[in-house]
């Protein structure tokens, strides 16, 4: 784990090794997510559609459509 400083310009500079995990260049977008006191920086998504696709999968089991259905 760095460390990293905020400027007196309110900008960080991410350590080389966080840009390399996360395959970063200059001018590459970033997501900033804020939860409580958790903030998580990642890589924007050049395609929402692919970045997503499948992040379900599992969540609901065979059944769950029937017993939804039944409970109408």
């Amino acid at each position: 784990m760095q460390i990293v400083k905020l400027s007196s310009k309110n900008q960080i500079v991410l350590p080389k090794e966080a840009r390399e995990a996360m395959k970063l260049k200059g001018q590459d977008e970033l997501l900033v997510v804020v939860k409580g006191d958790i903030t998580v920086i990642m890589p924007k998504p050049k395609s929402y559609k692919s970045a997503l696709s499948g992040a379900g999968k599992g969540i609901y089991t065979k059944t769950y459509l029937y017993k939804e259905r039944k409970s109408w």
